[in-house]
């Protein structure tokens, strides 16, 4: 992973040979001799890693990691200490800096925190982006696939336009949610969005209370008629509905029939447009629309799921953690109930529900134990290495009693062998 990387210290030489080894490997470096420069340089959209020399002049390393931390808790600083500034460094770890490395350092050892760093920032600032896009996100139909934003667009065409329409689609994609958004869009929003399931309504019923004066169908004048599952209706009703959309009156056996003046939007199943009467079809399809599941736009499931995940931690009061892992690890499952079964995840997520998202856990700064073991492999193998892979030389650099060093090395997990054939 090629990270960006600001890298501060006043030591000329030092911070040339450490440009040169971060750019060999793959890494964008922003070099500063000094911490007020980088300060004045560095901002909350900086995707990368700070790594910064403790000991200064002007503003030290600690000083100037606080003020990062002012400006963006969640960047990682890395601090470059030498051997009496270990106690300091630790103190701005319980702080919430990232990690630390003692002068001289492997490389390996800072490969390894930027790799660790680099990971997590990316993550955080894509949980940033994700939280973002979500509060922002038009509630109405929220994604960035190409589909989605036609639909979109066509909200505002379609809302005042005189047109029926027929939304056809999978369970869950959100056909009743787009028959409402156009409703809500023009001038017939401010009275009924009736709303009938054609698949619920017994034939009793379809004169003496849908079509009567006065009627289900009568109350939505001036508004929207939202003839819901219109391809699950018993072919009385759709012949009904179908006299209904040529004339658009109720009460007909009477003398005088009310008119009633409504637009009419159906929803179908996915490849249920044969299954009507073509009397009805092409009556109320003025305007075919077709929601698409979310196989077909797979890049709008990590908004989708941080927008229901927002949503119902704030009505739970439990803010989601690790958003963004969970979000896109949801593009990776098939999602059969589509929008509405995303949402019930992105619920029971929240609530910790054995959560269906196998969601990796976001790789943050390692705890202040796993930190020090960390310095201490680190010290035994530079030790070594300096030492040519002599072994009481390295321990006489160390200052450790023999027993000490050994006890270490094998708490650590140091294979002695591969390190004195590396040095």
């Amino acid at each position: 992973m090629n990270v960006p990387v600001a890298l501060v210290d006043d030591d000329d030489d030092l911070r040339a040979a450490l440009t040169q080894a971060l750019l060999l490997a793959g890494h964008a470096v922003h070099p500063f001799a000094d911490a007020m420069t980088a300060l004045a340089a560095i901002d909350g959209d900086f995707r990368g890693v700070v790594v910064s020399d403790v000991r200064m002049p002007g503003m030290s390393g600690v000083d100037f990691f606080h003020r990062l931390r002012a400006t963006d808790p969640e960047l990682p600083v890395i601090l470059m200490t030498g051997h009496g500034d270990v106690a300091m460094a630790v103190d701005a770890i319980k702080a919430g800096a990232w990690d630390f490395l003692t002068k001289p350092f492997p490389g390996e050892a800072l490969a390894a925190a930027l790799q660790r760093a680099g990971t997590a920032r990316t993550l955080a600032l894509e949980n940033r982006r994700l939280r973002v896009a979500a509060r922002d996100a038009d509630t109405a139909l929220i994604g960035e696939s190409v589909a989605i934003q036609r639909l979109r667009e066509m909200i505002p065409l379609l809302a005042d336009a005189s047109l029926d329409l027929i939304v056809e689609g999978a369970t869950g994609t959100g056909k009743e949610l787009y028959a409402r958004l156009v409703h809500r869009g023009g001038r017939r929003g401010r009275h009924r969005f009736q709303l009938v399931d054609c698949a619920t309504v017994p034939p009793l019923i379809v004169e003496r209370e849908l079509f009567a004066r006065g009627g289900i169908v009568a109350r939505a004048d001036r508004g929207t008629l939202f003839l819901d599952n219109l391809h699950l209706a018993q072919p009385a009703l759709q012949h009904r509905l179908a006299q209904f959309a040529e004339a658009r009156t109720v009460a007909t056996d009477q003398r005088d029939p009310d008119p009633v003046d409504v637009r009419i939007i159906a929803t179908i199943a996915e490849g249920a447009a044969d299954s009507l009467p073509p009397s009805l079809y092409h009556r109320l399809a003025g305007v075919p629309l077709r929601m698409p599941p979310l196989a077909e736009r797979r890049e709008d499931v990590p908004l989708l799921f941080a927008h229901f995940a927002l949503h119902a931690g704030e009505r739970h009061q439990r803010p989601p953690a690790a958003l963004a892992a969970a979000a896109h690890s949801a593009a990776e499952r098939e999602w059969p109930g589509n929008v509405r079964e995303l949402e019930r995840a992105a619920e029971r997520f929240v609530l910790g529900l054995e959560p269906p998202i196998d969601a990796p856990a976001t790789p943050g700064p390692a705890t202040l134990t796993e930190r020090l073991e960390a310095f201490e492999r680190a010290a035994i193998l530079q030790a070594i290495s300096a030492a040519n892979g002599e072994i009481n030389a390295a321990i006489a650099t160390l200052g450790l009693p023999r027993k000490t060093f050994y006890y270490r090395v094998k708490r650590l997990g140091i294979d002695l062998r591969s390190a004195r054939g590396k040095a």
